[in-house]
């Protein structure tokens, strides 16, 4: 999934009032399986009791300024995608299993297929992960491309290191040094809560995100930040208030694309192909 490009380009203060609206009034509908799109009247209340003025967002007819319909209009769209079309992509383990495996006995991969973290019988094969890497390398030909970087990413000029994120991503084209595109894949199949593991795996992206815009900005070189998540039972059964996060995310620049569960499979191919072109007309 890309930004939609009506919330794009919105200023900062646009996202620290979608933030504290979102977060005082709420993401989710209690007891409901849903996103919450909140209501003026609870803005106003909330913001009463921190003390903030809600003048920008509307007059004291309750009619709203274009600041505030703006807001309304992304709390609506960002609902309607959560709720309509991302829950339906996320896959359970048994059915990425199911996946990984069709595309191993077809694609015969050479590529590294990791295995997960856990421990006896949930030992397996990091099913997403394995996907991700199976499908790049079906769709990239004898490009290079790096399944499993030991070292943080780095742009340079003249041949010295410009910039180095702080953290190490998942996967890089071709390489951690002077990437086309980096990702990262956060899959959570035999999760059982919403643990801080998984919420700081959101804030690494938000870290990461915001070093490639100060990268963006210092050396105008433009590096591709994807990410691929999975699991229903704990993005959306768990965390769809981090779910809003993301997509607040998507929309503030922080990545360029979220790919969510099954999408996988019809959207990896297709930038694998972008990466490729890009990567080839670089040699030229």
């Amino acid at each position: 999934m890309k930004a939609d490009g009506r919330f794009l380009s919105q200023p900062k203060e646009f996202w620290a009032n979608a933030r504290t609206i979102s977060q005082e009034v709420g993401y989710t509908e209690r007891g409901k399986d849903s996103i919450k799109i909140p209501s003026l009247e609870s803005v106003r209340e909330e913001f009463s009791r921190l003390g903030l003025s809600t003048a920008h967002i509307a007059d004291s007819d309750n009619t709203l300024t274009g600041f505030g319909q703006c807001l309304f209009d992304y709390f609506t769209f960002r609902a309607a995608i959560l709720n309509e079309i991302v829950r339906h992509h996320f896959m359970k383990k048994d059915s990425a299993h199911v996946e990984f495996k069709r595309l191993k006995k077809l694609l015969k991969p050479k590529c590294p297929l990791p295995m997960n973290k856990q421990k006896a019988e949930k030992k397996n094969y990091a099913f997403l992960t394995g996907i991700v890497n199976i499908l790049i390398e079906a769709n990239i030909g004898k490009a290079p491309c790096n399944y499993d970087p030991r070292s943080l990413t780095t742009v340079t000029h003249n041949a010295m290191p410009l910039r180095t994120l702080s953290r190490r991503v998942d996967g890089a084209f071709p390489s951690v040094i002077n990437p086309i595109a980096i990702w990262e894949t956060k899959e959570y199949y035999y999760t059982t809560t919403f643990g801080s593991r998984v919420a700081d795996g959101v804030y690494e992206t938000l870290l990461d995100g915001m070093e490639l815009e100060e990268l963006e900005a210092a050396a105008q070189r433009k590096v591709q930040h994807i990410l691929f998540i999975d699991d229903y039972f704990t993005w959306w059964e768990c965390g769809r208030s981090y779910l809003c996060r993301m997509i607040d995310m998507l929309h503030m620049g922080y990545v360029d694309e979220i790919v969510f569960g099954r999408e996988v499979l019809t959207r990896l191919p297709e930038l694998a192909v972008e990466w490729k072109a890009a990567y080839e007309a670089s040699q030229q």
